[in-house]
């Protein structure tokens, strides 16, 4: 099978760690997401599954061969998120024609045309731009390589609601032409869970859970009513968390319904994978 597989990735920085042995993997033709908090680890995690850092112990590797100093595995990988690779002064339109010198198939006509439909000033400093549109170039970028890993590091940061729904829609437009892996590392749930079909979650540098995303949606569900009600009926069962508004309560519950213990006094419903994402982790954001 092709993936992109970490396998007992450990990263330190100092006294922090970064990642915390984590072992999982990205299937090639599929679109992933990597969620997870603010300073959970993504960016580290793909850091290294790009070479832009070396591991404390474990490795990364593409379609089973190391991506530490690896041109050929390598040359597989694409991924966003550091603009401190791009010189501040260089104008996008630069940019655009010096591409194609480091990554082989580079469509430059595509970028361009990319840039126009976001609205991107070509003759701009990317040193100049703003937060989103320092986004948008990178995910123009992106968007215009033959690569058949892309990662995407929070891609939507700064965008507003126009130019994310755009993005999204290039980003299926592309996936269902090229069939490549697409991983979104991102804290932004639910508007990648129509997305995705396998989702990882990590926290504090550690994998919480690797599944499909029906898989996910099925594991658990929120129960509802007046708060005795809810809480007799959660006596036993693994519950994730439980919120409360004066008299009434909401559990959120892992497994399946107990048919058995349900009332007419309780309402039953699917768990987005926003709140699974927030009871798991333990912190919302």
């Amino acid at each position: 099978m092709r993936e992109l597989r970490a396998e007992h990735l450990t990263k330190r920085f100092g006294k922090t760690t970064a990642l915390d042995d984590v072992t999982l993997s990205f299937e090639y033709g599929k679109i992933h997401a990597l969620l997870g908090r603010n300073g959970a680890g993504k960016t580290t995690l793909l850091g290294v599954a790009s070479n832009r850092l070396i591991p404390t112990s474990g490795q990364a590797l593409v379609d089973g061969e190391p991506v530490t100093d690896n041109p050929r595995a390598l040359a597989k990988v694409f991924c966003t998120g550091d603009v401190r690779m791009i010189p501040p002064s260089m104008c996008v339109d630069d940019l655009v024609g010096h591409m194609g010198r480091f990554h082989e198939g580079f469509d430059a006509k595509r970028a361009l045309r990319l840039a126009k439909m976001f609205e991107l000033d070509v003759k701009a400093k990317t040193g100049a731009l703003s937060t989103g549109y320092r986004s948008i170039c990178q995910l123009v970028m992106a968007l215009s390589l033959d690569v058949d890993y892309l990662l995407l590091d929070e891609p939507v940061l700064g965008l507003d609601a126009a130019h994310r729904d755009l993005f999204y829609r290039l980003l299926m437009e592309d996936y269902l032409e090229r069939g490549r892996a697409v991983v979104v590392a991102t804290h932004l749930i639910e508007e990648v869970a129509t997305l995705v079909e396998r989702v990882a979650i990590i926290d504090e540098g550690r994998l919480l859970m690797e599944a499909s995303a029906d898989e996910l949606r099925t594991s658990g569900y929120s129960v509802s009513g007046r708060a005795e009600d809810v809480r007799a009926y959660c006596e036993g069962l693994e519950v994730l968390g439980i919120d409360e508004l004066g008299s009434l309560a909401m559990a959120y519950v892992q497994g399946e319904p107990v048919r058995e213990r349900l009332t007419d006094r309780l309402d039953v419903a699917p768990m987005s994978l926003q709140k699974l994402f927030v009871e798991l982790t333990g912190k919302g954001e």
